[in-house]
Formats: C-alpha cells, structure tokens, sequence
C-alpha cells in the first residue's frame, strides 16, 4: 500500500468533514453565524431551527455527502481489494476522520457540529442496508416525539443493536466502530439529555415536550 496516497487520503477526509457547511451557507445567504443563534451549533438542525427547512435541508444533504465522499476515498482511489475487510476498515476509519473534521473543523475555527449528518454519511457508505433501516428509526421516532436529539440517540443506539442481532458482519472494527457511534452520539448530546430531562428540549415543530 502507498504511504504517501494513505496520508493523503486522510488528510482529504478531514478536509471533506471540515467544510462548515451551515457556517458558510449561514453567512453567505443570510449574513449571520448559526452558531451565535439557537442551539449555537453548526449543525443542520439549528441552521433548521433558525433559518428555516430552504437553507437547513441542502445544509444537511451536503455534509451527509462530503461524509459519504470521504468514506468512499478507499475505494475510489483502489486502496484495498473490493470488499475485503481492510477495505471496510479504510472506510470506516476514513469516514471517522471526516466526522472529526465536521466536529473541529480547521475552516471554522475548530467550531463545528455535533456529527450526526457525518455518521449517516459514513455509514452509508459502509452499510447501506443497516443504515438505511436505522434511517427509518430516525423518522419514526422524530414523527413520535418531534424531537431530533431523540431521534438521533435513537438511532445511534439502534445500529450497533441491530448489527449484532439482525444483520451481523465479519469485520470486528465495524462490530467496534458501532460501538463507538452509538456512545459517541450520548456524549456529543449530553447538554439535549440534560435539556431533555428538565423538559425544556425543543422539539423540531410544535410545542416544547
């Protein structure tokens, strides 16, 4: 394996993951930082929240995108045999590179969004058939309660729970990988559990819980 395209992969999925997406878009049809607004997070829920479905929903698609990209790079770029385990393992571990450069971005001063459109984006690229299922969790569950925290640690929690019972995989580092996602999501999300908690988590539409 080339060393040097190795490192430049990496090094391009963390730029992929570092285009503050919400940031730019923000300012550039609207004048305003999200992350002085709302949840203050660059993150395509808040760009939602404050600048409504037009500006939050293209904001959403690209950085599922540039995740999905990013976890394509292995791939594209032939850096494993096609579906071998160290090819998923690249991906993942590409894809996880990407999700660290949407949470600290260097483009925006290492203030970035919680991750969540990045991990469905690297998981799609991964696991297309899980994700798609843990997609439907999201919906089901933000139709339930109107409340994308909910959702989002919903479906997190789902796809480590469904890979090992339902769907199963030989590659233990996406077995770990899962793991991680799944706990991850809590931590980024431990201020919308406190919220939660004391009742004042907003909900995407309609009243407070």
């Amino acid at each position: 394996m080339n060393v040097i395209l190795l490192v430049i992969t990496f090094l391009l999925a963390y730029l992929l993951g570092s285009i503050p997406t919400s940031v730019w878009i923000g300012k550039a049809f609207h004048g305003i930082d999200v992350r002085e607004h709302g949840s203050g997070n660059a993150g395509a829920t808040n760009v939602i929240r404050v600048l409504g479905w037009k500006t939050g929903l293209p904001v959403m698609v690209i950085d599922v995108a540039k995740a999905w990209v990013a976890a394509m790079l292995p791939v594209f770029l032939h850096l494993a045999p096609a579906e071998s385990a160290l090819l998923t393992n690249l991906q993942i571990l590409t894809g996880l590179t990407s999700i660290i450069g949407h949470i600290l971005p260097v483009f925006a001063c290492f203030r970035g969004g919680k991750g969540v459109a990045t991990v469905f984006g690297t998981l799609l690229a991964v696991h297309l058939p899980l994700t798609l299922v843990c997609m439907g969790v999201f919906l089901f569950v933000i139709i339930l309660t109107g409340i994308v925290s909910v959702s989002s640690m919903t479906a997190g929690i789902a796809f480590p729970v469904l890979l090992f019972t339902v769907f199963g995989t030989p590659s233990l580092f996406l077995k770990i990988f899962s793991i991680f996602v799944a706990i991850a999501l809590l931590i980024t999300h431990r201020n919308n559990i406190k919220r939660l908690l004391k009742g004042e988590e907003k909900k995407l539409f309609g009243k407070k819980p």
